[in-house]
Formats: C-alpha cells, structure tokens, sequence
C-alpha cells in the first residue's frame, strides 16, 4: 500500500497570510467533531471528545489565541447544525468537495486520507483502476459504508446494482463485517488502518489499493465553515500555515500515524 494518507505541508497550502487576521472578533470558537471516526474522533470513558482532529481545532486555537469549545454532531446533521449556527466551524475529516461547497466554505485542506476497501485475508478487490471505475468489480457482494460519506457517494454513483448497505457509523459497519453481514466495507484508509492493526481485526486487512478520485473525494479534508466567515476561514488558514512551520502538526500527526510514510499533496 503506498500513499494511502497524504498530509497537507507548509509548502502545500501556498498561503501568504497577513498577521493581521481579525482574531478579535473570534474570543470563542465552537468546533464540531463526530466523536465516532476513531483515531480522528471518538469519545473516551469520561465522555470526551479526542483524537487527531481534536488535537489539530486546539492546536489552531492555541496558535489563534482563540479560546475553542469542542463539541460533537451526528454526521448526517453536521453541515445542518453549521448552517443553524449550532457551533461556528467543522473538523471532522469532512471532504473539499463541490456539492458541499455550494452550501459551505472551506480552509485549506488539513489532511488528506484516500479511501480503501477492508474485507477478509485473501479477497482483492479492484473498483478503481489506472484512473477509470472498474464497474464489475463488486458483483455478487455486500458492501458496507457510512452513510452521507464521499465513499458512499462513490459506490451509489457507480455501482447501482450491488447491496450497498449504509450505516450511521463506520463502527456499526465494521461491526456487521465481523458478524459477517456485509463482505467489504469502504472507508478512509486512515481510519481502517488502526482497525485492521487491532485485536478486532483478526483475519481481515486491507483487499484494494488506496484510491482518491477527487470527482467524488474531493481535494483533502478541510474545516468546515460559513460562507459569510470569511474572517475566521483567514485566522484558521494562518494558524494552520504556523502549526505546520513550527512542527506542532507533525507532533500530533506521529501521535496517531506513526507506522505510514507522510506525503504533501
């Protein structure tokens, strides 16, 4: 498996950012998380919100001099609840891409996780393949993938005729897939990467190669805001240019990835 997270460098962003962001208007920050996209999100025994993601909205915030609270949303109404004023930005590994830009806006790309199939030792899978749809290649399988996702997306654009299966959580799919409900699921590579190294995993691993089409997974993961703030996509942007300089985003990303080899886009 090569290059199956691609992470955003300094270099990367090409943003000369003026200092003079309007911080001020921005004392407090309400960031949503999903808490269920373990190790990007997930809640721990005392109820609280962590993983990569968390640590990136504080490390922005603590770059910002923004005092942030961290909240969680159900995926399905996380752009709703931006759009209801609920919380005033999104980190939450959420893809670039053009149909949710024609409802929010987004920072520079933070990361940059391409997706994979997961499913017994042994099977391939090859749906995507020198940069063309392999449109026979689940015939005959159950797969399985969160609802309201790129990846679900993908496989309703182009697979019409297999069972797809959705689910509110990639946990509940990963869960039928060991009870044996589905036979694939598909997910960023990043999150089945932990899963497939834990106990839970026995006799399942990676079955494709990783593959990020941007027609349908879009240009990275970035943080989710409204069109009209436009200030705070600025401070945000500056702050993510700063951690990644100083070394901070490398500290956080070796926290949770420290097995892969990390590439700029």
């Amino acid at each position: 498996m090569k290059k199956w997270i691609k992470v955003a460098t300094a270099a990367a962003l090409g943003v000369a950012m003026s200092a003079s962001a309007a911080n001020a208007a921005w004392e407090k920050v309400v960031i949503a998380t999903e808490g269920a996209y373990p190790p990007f999100n997930e809640i721990d025994a005392n109820g609280k919100a962590i993983g990569f993601d968390v640590d990136i909205a504080n490390a922005l915030c603590e770059s910002a001099g923004l005092t942030c609270e961290i909240v969680t949303q159900d995926w399905d109404g996380m752009i709703p609840g931006l759009l209801a004023k609920k919380y005033d930005a999104i980190i939450a590994q959420m893809s670039i891409t053009e149909e949710r830009k024609r409802s929010i806006d987004f920072t520079n790309y933070y990361s940059a996780s391409p997706a994979v199939f997961v499913g017994k030792e042994g099977m391939e899978v090859n749906a995507y393949a020198d940069g063309e749809v392999v449109e026979d290649a689940l015939d005959g399988m159950v797969v399985g993938v969160q609802r309201s996702t790129t990846h679900s997306s993908f496989l309703e654009d182009n697979f019409p005729g297999v069972e797809i299966r959705l689910y509110d959580t990639q946990d509940n799919a990963l869960l039928d897939l060991v009870a044996g409900r589905i036979d694939v699921t598909l997910a960023d590579s990043g999150v089945l990467l932990k899963w497939v190294e834990s106990d839970d995993a026995a006799g399942y691993a990676f079955v494709s190669d990783a593959f990020a089409p941007e027609e349908w997974f879009g240009a990275g993961e970035g943080i989710g805001i409204r069109k009209e703030d436009q200030d705070l996509k600025e401070i945000f942007n500056k702050a993510l240019a700063d951690i990644l300089a100083d070394g901070t985003y490398e500290e956080i990303n070796k926290r949770y990835f420290t097995s892969v080899n990390l590439h700029s886009r």
